[in-house]
């Protein structure tokens, strides 16, 4: 989506967390947002500005959401940034190299 002024309606928001299986308190964190605000937002009882909105996308992205735009023929929705495919490739990278250490040189 290029709409950065796109408030993530609660719904989105909830789905886009569980897609990416991080915590409200996680993404809160990431967001510069208080955890409770973004589990009362994604049930419904809360809202947020367009910044906190701009910030709780950004946090999701982070985690590989990808926001999908509404258009003529669906509305809006969320996804994986990244394939099943890539995203154990991605697992391998990171479980390959061990425990990083400071180089002697």
């Amino acid at each position: 989506m290029a709409d950065h002024d796109f408030i993530i309606p609660a719904d989105l928001a909830r789905a886009a967390r569980a897609l990416t299986q991080v915590s409200y308190t996680l993404v809160a964190r990431i967001a510069e947002l208080e955890p409770e605000r973004v589990r009362a937002y994604e049930h419904g009882l809360g809202t947020l500005d367009a910044a906190e909105s701009h910030r709780l996308r950004q946090a999701l992205e982070h985690f590989g959401a990808l926001f999908i735009a509404e258009d003529d023929h669906a509305g809006y929705g969320v996804r994986q940034k990244f394939n099943s495919v890539k995203a154990q490739r991605l697992e391998t990278w990171e479980g390959e190299g061990g425990p990083a250490y400071e180089d002697d040189i």
